[in-house]
């Protein structure tokens, strides 16, 4: 018993010790908890400043990235373009089409040196958070040169890589390029220009990389972090457009060219596919003509190629007119009437007659066709040959049509077919965002060539016209010339017959003249000529409109505008004396008509013939006691002989000088009406 009890109590003071540890270690348990989430929450805590702070490191490394190869692209382009290039065309001979190589280069380097200028401009450090803002905005700001400068160079890479193959052919050449390029680069692992001109092809594409790296080691929380994620976007979507702007440029390339194959050649092309492929074109055409089938109407399309071949038509119609007139401008100046022996009358208009078609031939003709191929049919040539490319597109977009017809309804398509209408959405595309615009360039080139044969037919009328003036002063000299002086005489005799007449009948505060000419438009209307004399009857009309008076032009009766006439002052003076020779009047000097728009008379104009002297060829001095002339250049005769009283040699006075002039080089021409229009020169 006493044994069991022992054994119980010592059971007991077991389980009591135990649970007392257990205690305890629960208690210890529970105060070492906190301890342990404050360690966990600190590695925590370490481990996110570690991971921001490489996100950081790697940011700025991107961003040095895209900086420094922006700097060592661009330095690279700047070698390529000057100093390779100046070396190569010191080549003997230089290499053929070498600046084709180079086409568009210069934009590129143009819009690569602003985005750097623009960074550099800030002078903010790359690890300021500020950095990444204007890296941003002038991407953004600069995006649309980026994509222009591009989407041309790259379009026209192929051609540059075609370029670069011919030159392989020639195989000195190359070896001689090679050697050029190696030693204006020696520092770069290069040896052919394809090594240079690659890069802007490699770079665009290389930006929406460089971003989105940019992109992924940024916080989203940073406050650039919207901005950069749409750059990148914009990166992404300028590539995309360029590729697209690429795969235009391709399609046209290849469907715009026009081949002059011989009847052999086109045999030769004949495929079972071809031939089921363009009979397939003409079942649907005639199923078209005959209204089996409908066609596929774009209104947009109809109206621009109908534009067009308008426009089209026009230049080649221009084109063959004027090549016509070139030819048969040279027959012309083929012909020598000169040395025929033409019945003329008069020793002095044989001669005359010569000289002109001398100058015509020799000297006035070929300047006008010269200038008129150089400025009207080259360029109009020009665009004839460039109108080639959009008219043979239209027509290759007919036939893609009629393919594309016959497979649009068709739920799947096999490759081929899916091939098809991809090329004809391309076309059509192509050609409605490129064929306004070509339309509209087109059309301000004809124009301006236009303009230009304007002025080449106004500048052939003014050197015929001071032809014509440097042989007048002859005329003047026969009996043409009394003739014509009699006539003037007369009608200023009838004239004055006029003014006596209504002066008598009205009095001279009624005598007006008219500032223009009146074209009579309604009944009671007179047509009179500017510079007529009328006398005024009323200053109305009969309906009170004092905007038409009636007036007396000496014998009819009529109505003119009152804005058209003015009062009419006269001053009687005496004629004035030919400064060719002195001659004294024999009666009475005829009077001198003018009209002032107020009251006050103003300088008066001349009516009668006022004779002036003009030099009608050029004459260079031979001693001091000659004087040197221009053709068409006023003079003022002070004796009409020499001292020996010779009547061949003349003193003049010209430009406050005076000299002896042969008299055969002076013209005496009325200053009023036949006074030459043209400068001297």
């Amino acid at each position: 018993m006493a044994n069991s009890l022992k054994a119980n109590v010592t059971l007991k003071a077991e389980k009591e010790i135990r649970e007392e540890k257990a205690g305890a270690k629960e208690m210890d348990d529970t105060l070492d908890e906190p301890a342990e989430e404050e360690e966990d929450e600190e590695e925590r805590k370490a481990r996110e400043a570690a991971a921001r702070e490489r996100a950081a490191q790697r940011q700025l490394m991107a961003i040095e990235e895209l900086v420094q190869t922006e700097r060592n692209y661009l330095k690279h382009l700047q070698l390529c373009t000057v100093t390779i290039h100046n070396n190569l065309q010191k080549l003997q001979p230089p290499p053929p089409n070498l600046e084709n190589m180079f086409q568009h280069i210069d934009e590129v380097m143009d819009v690569s040196s602003r985005l750097l200028s623009f960074l550099d401009q800030t002078r903010i450090h790359h690890s300021d958070p500020k950095y990444l803002e204007t890296l941003c905005d002038t991407f953004l700001s600069l995006s649309q040169d980026i994509e222009m400068a591009y989407k041309e160079y790259l379009a026209n890479y192929n051609n540059i890589t075609a370029l670069e193959n011919s030159y392989k052919q020639k195989e000195a050449l190359w070896v001689e390029m090679i050697r050029s390029v190696k030693s204006s680069a020696p520092d770069v692992n290069a040896s052919t220009l394809s090594f240079f001109l690659v890069m802007p092809v490699q770079r665009i594409a290389r930006y929406p990389l460089l971003l989105q790296t940019i992109q992924k080691h940024t916080d989203p929380g940073h406050p650039a972090y919207p901005k950069l994620e749409h750059t990148a976007h914009t990166a992404v979507q300028i590539n995309c457009r360029i590729n697209e702007y690429k795969r235009f440029r391709e399609v046209a390339d290849k469907y715009k060219k026009t081949e002059n194959l011989t009847i052999k050649d086109k045999i030769n092309r004949l495929s079972g596919h071809s031939i089921a492929k363009k009979t397939a074109r003409f079942s649907q055409y005639i199923k078209h003509e005959t209204g089996m089938v409908p066609k596929l109407k774009d209104e947009e399309f109809d109206a621009l190629a109908g534009f067009f071949f308008v426009l089209e038509r026009a230049v080649s119609e221009l084109h063959d007119n004027l090549e016509a007139y070139l030819h048969h401008l040279q027959r012309f100046l083929s012909c020598r009437p000169e040395e025929a022996d033409l019945d003329l009358e008069g020793e002095k208009t044989a001669l005359f007659s010569k000289e002109i078609t001398v100058a015509l031939r020799q000297w006035i003709y070929p300047s006008y066709d010269e200038r008129l191929k150089t400025l009207f049919f080259k360029p109009l040539s020009s665009l004839r040959e460039l109108m080639a490319g959009p008219r043979n597109l239209i027509r290759k977009r007919q036939d893609k049509l009629l393919d594309y017809e016959l497979i649009e309804e068709k739920s799947n398509l096999s490759f081929e077919e899916q091939a098809i209408a991809n090329t004809y959405k391309t076309i059509n595309t192509l050609l409605l965002t490129e064929l306004p615009q070509f339309n509209s360039k087109a059309l301000q080139l004809l124009w301006a060539t236009l303009e230009a044969f304007s002025c080449l037919q106004r500048d052939l009328a003014a050197d015929i016209e001071q032809l014509a003036t440097s042989f007048t002063h002859q005329v003047l000299f026969t009996e043409e010339a009394k003739i014509l002086r009699v006539l003037l005489n007369a009608f200023n005799a009838m004239c004055e017959q006029r003014l006596k007449a209504l002066t008598a009948k009205h009095g001279s505060e009624k005598i007006y003249q008219l500032t223009g000419p009146v074209v009579g438009t309604r009944d009671l209307d007179l047509t009179l000529n500017k510079g007529e004399l009328v006398a005024v009857v009323s200053e109305m009309d009969t309906r009170g409109d004092r905007r038409r008076w009636l007036v007396d032009a000496g014998g009819p009766r009529g109505y003119v505008p009152a804005l058209k006439l003015t009062r009419y002052h006269q001053i009687t003076v005496d004629p004035p004396q030919s400064p060719h020779l002195k001659v004294t009047p024999t009666g009475p000097g005829p009077r001198r008509h003018s009209y002032t728009p107020g009251a006050q008379p103003l300088p008066t104009t001349m009516t009668t013939p006022c004779f002036q002297v003009y030099a009608g060829y050029d004459f260079t001095a031979r001693s001091t006691h000659e004087l040197s002339l221009r053709a068409g250049e006023p003079v003022q005769v002070v004796e009409p002989h020499d001292k020996r009283g010779n009547k061949e040699w003349s003193l003049v006075e010209a430009r406050g000088q005076r000299g002896y002039v042969p008299s055969n080089y002076l013209a005496i021409l009325p200053s009023v009406i036949a006074s030459p229009t043209f400068p001297y020169r």
